[in-house]
């Protein structure tokens, strides 16, 4: 075979791998542009129109922005997105790390409680809030009837109060997340030696400077990987506090994707809800890109 005809055939067998690696990325691609791509850019450009989906769009350039930086709900969603955030985070990766730690013990029936503690996360989600709303009920919920019970004369409001809605929406999201971060956890758990486990028994270390000088060094990707996911997930959380509280009482529970919803959907301002949305993909990926910049200088 000559050196030209090499070559050819060489390009040809390229051609059909390549062509053979599109066929399996194309169906994903073409899905991930049609419901995720296209949808993305018309909103980044919408945000700088007016529009009720009646009509043509025009453009107004800033006034979007401007008319969101003056308003109340606008601040009101933010902070509440930003409250949320601050409780779930933390709370969802303490108690998952813990589960993990737990579940890793060769515990009898171990297999069961891991499947107990992971199913909230597959269940309805509508099923889970209507759940916690009776657990919650201020006046014949159990959870205030416990805490009546130990002696608290005046139990929380819960999602009647303006005060203890949210801690309600973050207690009720904590206890159907933990279990889907507590098998990523666990996951992690595996992959870490257990000649570092003895050889830290050996030189005398307890189950607490194990755990924090062995488990949790070994657990850092895991833990950055978890912590990535639980940042997107709590800022763009929708669909349990509009079914527990609808924003309320009040604007007590309103967050980011609630106020999106209702000055889209509801109102049909299409230009200013795709302007909020803009900011708060701004702010995940701000939040992101920090993160990942943080976990690369301390690796170096």
């Amino acid at each position: 075979m000559t050196e030209t005809a090499h070559a050819t055939a060489l390009k040809r067998r390229r051609r059909r791998t390549t062509l053979v690696g599109w066929s399996f990325i194309l169906p994903n691609f073409l899905g991930f542009a049609a419901l995720t791509l296209v949808p993305v850019i018309a909103m980044m450009l919408l945000a700088f129109t007016e529009w009720n989906s009646y009509s043509t769009p025009k453009w107004v350039g800033l006034d979007n922005f401007s008319r969101m930086l003056d308003s109340d709900y606008f601040w009101a969603a933010l902070s509440n997105t930003t409250y949320y955030a601050a409780g779930h985070i933390p709370l969802t990766l303490a108690a998952s790390l813990g589960l993990a730690a737990l579940l890793n013990q060769k515990l009898r029936g171990v297999g069961v409680l891991r499947t107990a503690f992971f199913f909230p996360y597959i269940t309805s989600l509508v099923a889970v809030a209507v759940v916690w709303n009776m657990l919650l009920s201020p006046d014949v919920g159990p959870v205030n009837q416990l805490l009546k019970a130990v002696g608290v004369a005046h139990p929380p409001g819960w999602t009647t109060s303006t005060d203890w809605s949210m801690p309600a929406v973050i207690i009720a999201s904590v206890w159907r997340d933990m279990g889907y971060y507590m098998v990523l956890y666990l996951a992690g758990l595996q992959t870490i030696p257990q000649e570092l486990y003895e050889a830290a028994r050996v030189d005398g270390a307890g189950a607490w400077k194990r755990f924090w000088h062995v488990t949790l060094p070994g657990l850092r990707p895991t833990t950055f990987f978890v912590l990535v996911m639980l940042t997107v997930a709590s800022f763009k959380v929708f669909d349990l506090v509009q079914v527990m509280t609808e924003g309320g009482p009040g604007r007590s529970t309103l967050v980011l994707s609630q106020l999106i919803f209702r000055e889209g959907i509801t109102q049909g301002r299409f230009g200013y809800s795709s302007a909020i949305s803009l900011v708060l993909f701004l702010l995940v990926l701000t939040i992101t890109v920090t993160q990942f910049g943080l976990q690369r200088r301390h690796e170096r």
